[in-house]
């Protein structure tokens, strides 16, 4: 259990105000005249200069000595009181660990890049520790291939079979050479992705059906809690290329913005296309709404999403440290009682 001080400067301050105390009681005390009038008294000096007499000064000097020291050891003990020694809650820490969906675009013009896609996927989760995945695949409609899961032997082997499939029908001549086991396999993959007729890669609509895979999601208004905002984040990969949905990527994007769901895109198109005016739409609806966006054919773009993630799950996790601490005076607080009541009982000796 890692002690932290929650206001360290609190400490910082009383010790201060004390030292300055001690320095005015101490000027005071030697600027007082001696106001003791000077007339002749008896000298006793003779009388009390016994061996019972000294013994019960020694005495008197020692306590008096001990007494100094555990005012001094108190005031530092309320010191550190005042600082506030906290510890982090870990049940509440450990709820910092993000849900994330894999939204996947799976339209005819992206099947040859889809292969790629749930590559990058793979590799992505083998970065990850603690995270709920759960995949989703779009067309005109949308299908959970697996749901949230921190299962991640059974995520890696969903993603390796969707792969394999897509990667043998990656292009049209892959098509015409399968055979009819694996034409079979894809049917089945993307079953229920195409239940609207004359309809195509509608990337809006899929958008917010991936969303709807996170708990409290709800159409049109926020139905996630103040903890839950800012835990969920969604991988969008797409080749951009839509048809007319019901909801457009800019007003899927706002509904997943109200409900502190953060929208990452991987552009999975053709090279050409990436100047393309609609990319750059989409790489500014998504920016602008807090995602990141990368390009599969840009440098290293699954380092970079891990890194935007890790980066948002560290800040995550800060804010609920920050939160989860709670005030641990433990033997601090007994302490200080005992040293209060053993000057007490000194100074009480001492007056006697």
């Amino acid at each position: 259990m890692n002690l932290e001080w929650h206001w360290p400067w609190a400490a910082a301050i009383a010790l201060v105000a004390a030292i300055v105390c001690i320095i005015a009681w101490q000027l005071v005390s030697a600027r007082r005249p001696n106001k003791s009038p000077q007339i002749p008294v008896f000298d006793l000096d003779e009388d009390l200069n016994t061996e019972h007499v000294g013994e019960l000064f020694r005495q008197w000097r020692v306590l008096g000595r001990l007494a100094v020291i555990i005012l001094a050891v108190s005031l530092l003990a309320s010191l550190v009181t005042v600082s506030r020694p906290s510890t982090v809650d870990e049940a509440d820490e450990r709820a910092a660990n993000r849900d994330i969906v894999l939204c996947l675009d799976v339209s005819p013009s992206m099947l040859s890049y889809d292969h790629e896609v749930l590559a990058s996927y793979q590799r992505l989760i083998s970065n990850f520790k603690g995270e709920r995945i759960g995949l989703s695949l779009f067309n005109s409609t949308s299908r959970t291939l697996f749901p949230l899961t921190d299962d991640y032997q059974l995520a890696s082997g969903q993603l390796k079979y969707a792969s394999d499939i897509l990667g043998k029908i990656s292009s049209q001549d892959k098509i015409n050479k399968t055979n009819d086991r694996t034409l079979q396999e894809f049917s089945d993959l993307i079953e229920g992705t195409q239940n609207r007729k004359d309809k195509t890669s509608l990337i809006g609509d899929g958008l917010v059906s991936c969303a709807a895979m996170l708990p409290g999601f709800t159409y049109g208004k926020t139905g996630r809690t103040q903890d839950e905002s800012d835990k969920a984040s969604i991988v969008l990969a797409t080749d951009n290329f839509s048809g007319k949905s019901t909801y457009t990527l800019g007003s899927a994007l706002d509904l997943t913005h109200k409900a502190g769901i953060v929208v990452d895109g991987l552009y999975a198109g053709p090279a050409s296309s990436e100047n393309d005016d609609t990319t750059i739409e989409m790489q500014r609806d998504i920016t602008s709404h807090g995602g990141s966006y990368f390009s599969v054919h840009s440098g290293k773009p699954i380092e970079n999403l891990v890194q935007t993630i890790e980066k948002r799950k560290n800040r995550d996790e800060e804010k609920v440290r920050k939160a989860a601490l709670v005030d641990a005076p433990g033997w601090w607080t007994l302490a200080l009682a005992l040293l209060v009541a053993l000057w007490i009982g000194l100074a009480w000796r001492l007056k006697r």
